[in-house]
């Protein structure tokens, strides 16, 4: 499967969907094309919609044989999630990765997408709109950043450094309060720790070479299945916070990213002692 699929051709209309439904819209949203889901922090817009529509129909096109599960559509039918850990192929959507930064008019948001064959995650591609270049994946053909004009780089993580000069990207807000000034008291570990409220964005610093760390408490496939992979293809080290490895199917458990096993160890250890 991971050589007869077409990323090229996903990535053209990931592409093809910023250009169309999401770069008009960008800082020209009204007060009615923005809602908020769960939270004023979980918001979805007309962009988000529309643009997920038409990555579906043209995927159905290209990929007429694949299940697809984008963001949208499962907070529309949930169980459609299920199908993303048991169907032969699936192509996993997040139309606009970031939305509260969009709809605030803030350029740090991405088009995500990643494909699952028999359980496994096999490509993923992170589309930045305002630099028009992909970071992106193949399982066992390492990890490349691919320009407008062509050009293909391939992608390193940064090298490893000690705890106290890590420099990463973690989020808190779904951690109770009870617990949260102690887990961030965990965290003053490393030099820098920063939120972007974009995975896509946090995981093209880290394939980049420009993070130590990614840490997340929260497991939608939409957010993180390109991303995990395309830093394992960068040369980096993700595991679920209880150390077993991420699959597709998994919902929930965390994950942290890190250069590599002990960079892994030595942050879990700072900030989950109880668990090892």
């Amino acid at each position: 499967m991971t050589q007869t699929f077409d990323i090229d051709r996903l990535g053209a209309i990931l592409r093809a969907a910023a250009l169309a439904e999401i770069m008009p819209r960008f800082r020209r949203l009204g007060a009615g094309d923005i809602r908020q889901k769960s939270s004023a922090i979980d918001l979805v817009t007309e962009a988000d919609e529309a643009a997920e529509r038409f990555i579906m129909a043209e995927c159905a096109t290209a990929f007429p044989g694949a299940t697809f599960v984008g963001e949208e559509s499962v907070a529309a039918d949930p169980r459609l999630i299920a199908k993303v850990g048991t169907d032969d192929l699936v192509i996993v959507v997040d139309p606009i990765d970031g939305t509260a930064n969009f709809a605030a008019g803030a350029p740090v948001f991405a088009v995500m997408a990643a494909v699952v064959a028999g359980g496994e995650t096999i490509a993923g591609l992170i589309y930045d709109p305002m630099g028009d270049d992909f970071v992106q994946a193949v399982k066992g053909g390492g990890a490349q950043l691919k320009q407008a004009d062509g050009t293909n780089t391939d992608l390193h993580v940064a090298p490893p450094v000690p705890l106290g000069e890590m420099v990463g990207v973690g989020s808190h807000s779904s951690i109770p309060e009870a617990q949260k000034r102690e887990f961030m008291a965990r965290l003053s570990a490393v030099k820098v720790l920063g939120n972007y409220r974009c995975a896509g964005q946090e995981y093209r610093l880290a394939a980049t070479g420009n993070l130590h760390f990614n840490l997340y408490q929260n497991l939608m496939p939409w957010d993180h299945l390109a991303g995990a992979l395309i830093l394992t293809e960068a040369g980096g080290f993700v595991r679920r916070l209880d150390g077993s490895p991420y699959l597709p199917s998994h919902v929930d458990g965390g994950l942290l990213c890190a250069s590599d096993e002990a960079s892994w160890r030595s942050l879990h250890g700072a900030v989950y002692p109880a668990l090892g």
